[in-house]
């Protein structure tokens, strides 16, 4: 039994682009884009947008693929 039913990959349907998905997060912390990624979170595409704070600090911000919502906001551990 498949459990895609359009074949043998879910669909996506990403609506916003990774340049889009930096302005975003940008918008909610300023600094510098350190790295993005993509990645599939329960089922749903997402942005990872890694950005370094004027003070330093790195934060992670999620932003939904499909739309552009950011789903979290964390500020990251260098001593984890």
């Amino acid at each position: 039994m498949n459990q895609f039913p359009y074949g043998n990959q879910p669909m996506y349907n990403q609506r916003i682009t990774m340049q889009q998905a930096q302005e975003i997060a940008l918008q909610r912390v300023p600094g510098r884009v350190m790295h993005v990624d993509m990645d599939l979170e329960n089922g749903v595409l997402v942005y990872e947008v890694f950005i370094m704070t004027a003070e330093g600090m790195i934060y992670e911000v999620e932003v939904l693929a499909r739309n552009g919502q950011i789903l979290k906001v964390d500020r990251e551990n260098d001593y984890d």
